[in-house]
């Protein structure tokens, strides 16, 4: 069952095309999301049977490559951490190709584009599943593939050519990061399998190629770029930088708003759940070899705050309504970073996975009003839409309380906090990013002050981008107001249950992810530190001590009880007490145990100022946005002025890979290819003699007149010369 999960999609990519020439469009359309929605069905299966259940056995389908010492089996890997991954994949996948039918319905290369989704699912569903870092780079450079057909699918337009182009050679630069990890783990374990890496760090022995014997782990370093760096370090940064350019981080970020010229729906699926969360899934796949490395932790955590801070800024002067939604998803990626830098890997996953609903709600809904507006994608040109797209306001609207974390600070609701998706998951990797600053950890600090910074701006973006589309005067042209685009229901139905995702995913989804379960939950397959399950363990009781609070007041001797039963044994009694006191004074006990961790010791501010930040964000966009009668007038950041053309140029880090590499790089191309390659090589080989063939064969054509008298008197001068000659050698 678990293999044709994976296979479904290849399936489907593969008779896309024979379908349509047997039936035509409509038959490749159905035929590529039924299957879609077969494997999604099939990964919630598996989902809840690995997640609480237990992991299994990886499926082994076959030896892929035996050499030597070297040597990968193809098999799936089904543990809790690819169980999350495949109900993400499939599900937006899923949901994407449905709504797919509606966008592309007008597109005569229907068949190609679904061919192209599939092939991607297949691609990023190799990823997950991998069981060893060979596979995992097949199923690395099959999405990079993908998305590079999927961003160029409207290959006639230069714009979407040169955006495709752009992902995939920055992706390429990434990649060299990861297969130089990929290698130097097999040089330092003698194997590229996870359970055979995850053992020799947990024993605390390696076996490098280059020594006699096993050594310690920790004494061992590795030559690299004349420099000796400790393995563990090292192998932490190679393979980060790949993580850097498949999920857009600060530096090899330049792709990701171009990537905007595919078709919305690959927006959606590139975005929101497959390609850029690939490189969060491969730190939290490798968080025992980054548990063990603090400096490359750091590094991770710093590129991650970087990036939450630098995508937020740049995303408050974007017109493109896609644009916006691009960095915010950058800005966010940052947050799950950052998360896994400061050894939060469940919060980590927990945030990919609440993202991946509402990020894909508002692509999706993006696409919708995209499409009601005849294709138009600049923001200043929309508004009112409110009454004209109801439906996918209402969505829109959920995704945006979603993103910028709505929720009631410090209330728990059935044993969760009480708010959407992004409160629940982002707050918390806010908070422990304040935990970890607290133990001393490298750039924590950072990351808490970029984390709440992202928050204000993430919140005056996003509702900037409800009130310009949905809100006041309806600014489209004359010809789109008279004739809108309808929005098909197969547009309209794959954003609900996304929008269910966004509003309840996150409390759903807290106990066991990053909760008093959490230990349970993950298995192993992420490395939850000891500070992290303590806390959430301890906080379990004052968690249920708040449900009791508020579905029960007055009870207090039996909820008490009941909140200590579900302890262990030998923390019964101060679990009781605990209980007592919370709900004797509910309001000093969550001062002190926190609003999201439960146990941990912050203080009150740390749980309110995400919400405040949230908050003043909301409010600069209502104020200047919707409380008045002009919302395009200039604002603090004005047209013209230094800090507007630095944002609105992207802090001119595109013009600095121009001017570094890709204006010198064009001139030495250009020298090579006209003094190199045409005036040496072909002008002193091919071209030079063919050109003097050519130039004595004119000449020579000069000789043939077409006059008789002529070639007699060349005869004759012939016979005179011989005759001559004849006398000569006679008279010698």
């Amino acid at each position: 069952m678990e293999a044709l999960i994976v296979l479904l999609p290849l399936i489907g990519a593969i008779l896309a095309k024979p379908a349509a020439m047997l039936a035509g469009p409509r038959a490749a359309e159905i035929l590529t999301t039924l299957l879609l929605w077969v494997a999604c069905v099939l990964a919630w299966i598996t989902f809840i049977s690995v997640g609480f259940g237990g992991a299994k056995d990886p499926v082994i389908l076959f030896t892929w490559i035996e050499s030597g010492s070297f040597s990968s089996v193809w098999s799936m890997r089904l543990d809790t951490l690819t169980s999350v991954m495949l109900i993400v994949v499939t599900s937006v996948s899923a949901l994407v190709h449905t709504y797919s039918i509606g966008y592309m319905h007008e597109d005569p290369s229907r068949p190609r584009f679904f061919a192209y989704l599939s092939l991607f699912t297949f691609a990023m569903l190799v990823l997950v599943t991998a069981n060893d870092l060979v596979q995992l780079f097949f199923g690395w450079e099959g999405v990079g593939l993908a998305s590079y057909l999927l961003i160029g699918f409207w290959h006639h337009k230069k714009s979407a050519n040169d955006a495709a182009i752009k992902a995939f050679v920055m992706n390429r630069v990434g990649d060299v990061g990861l297969a130089l990890g990929l290698m130097g783990c097999f040089v330092t374990f003698g194997t590229v399998s996870f359970d055979g890496i995850f053992a020799a760090i947990e024993a605390g022995v390696a076996n490098p190629m280059w020594t006699d014997g096993p050594v310690a782990i920790n004494g061992a370093s590795l030559h690299f770029l004349n420099g000796t760096f400790p393995v563990l370090e090292l192998l932490g940064v190679l393979l980060f930088i790949g993580a850097m350019g498949k999920s857009a981080q600060f530096i090899l970020h330049t792709w990701l708003p171009d990537a905007m010229e595919g078709p919305t729906p690959v927006s959606a699926l590139i975005h929101a759940a497959t390609m850029v969360t690939a490189g969060v899934f491969l730190v939290c796949r490798m968080s025992p070899l980054f548990a063990e490395a603090p400096f490359a932790s750091g590094v991770v955590t710093f590129i991650g705050a970087t990036t939450a801070v630098f995508a937020a800024t740049v995303g408050l002067v974007q017109t493109d309504i896609k644009r916006v939604i691009a960095y915010s998803t950058a800005s966010q990626l940052g947050y799950m970073f950052f998360a896994a830098g400061v050894g939060g890997y469940a919060q980590a996953m927990f945030h990919l996975t609440t993202h991946a609903f509402f990020k894909a709600l508002l692509f999706l809904g993006a696409g919708a009003v995209i499409h009601f507006s005849h294709h138009e994608q600049e923001m200043p040109k929309m508004g009112g839409l409110r009454s004209q797209m109801p439906v996918t306001f209402v969505m829109m609207l959920a995704g945006t309380l979603a993103i910028t974390g709505v929720g009631i600070p410090m209330f728990y609701a059935f044993g969760a906090p009480f708010g959407f998706a992004g409160f629940v998951s982002k707050d918390y990797i806010i908070e422990a990013a304040y935990g970890a600053s607290t133990e001393g950890k490298a750039f924590a600090t950072y990351a808490f002050i970029c984390g709440l910074l992202a928050a204000v701006m993430t919140a005056f973006y996003s509702w900037r981008l409800v009130f310009l589309t949905f809100d006041g005067k309806w600014r489209a042209p004359e010809e789109v107001r008279k004739h809108p685009h309808d929005v098909p229901n197969t547009m309209l139905l794959p954003l609900m249950p996304l929008a269910l995702g966004a509003v309840i995913a996150g409390m759903v989804f807290y106990k066991p992810f990053v909760g008093g379960g959490q230990a349970d939950f993950w298995q192993g397959s992420v490395v939850i530190a000891e500070a992290h399950h303590g806390d959430a363990e301890a906080g379990h009781g004052a968690e249920e001590a708040m449900h009791a609070d508020t579905a029960h007041a007055g009870e207090h001797e039996g909820s008490a009880d009941e909140i200590a039963a579900t302890i262990s044994a030998a923390d019964a009694h101060d679990a009781a007490q605990d209980a007592h006191a919370t709900l004797d004074h509910p309001a000093d006990e969550m001062a002190e145990e926190g609003g999201h961790g439960g146990g941990h010791d912050y203080p009150t501010w740390v749980f309110l100022a995400p919400f405040v930040a949230m908050l003043i964000g909301f409010l600069g966009a209502l104020f200047h946005y919707r409380l008045t009668d002009d919302p395009l007038r200039p604002g603090l950041l004005r047209p013209g002025g230094l800090l507007y053309e630095f944002l609105k140029n992207r802090w001119y880090i595109d013009d600095l890979y121009r001017l570094v590499f890709l204006r010198p790089a064009e001139k030495l191309a250009r020298l090579l290819w006209k003094g190199g390659d045409e005036r040496t090589i072909d002008g002193a080989g091919p071209n030079g003699i063919s050109g003097l063939l050519s130039a004595g064969a004119k000449r020579l054509v000069g000789v043939q007149t077409g006059y008789v008298y002529t070639y007699a008197f060349v005869m004759l001068a012939g016979l005179t010369l011989i005759l001559f000659f004849v006398l000569l050698r006679g008279a010698s």
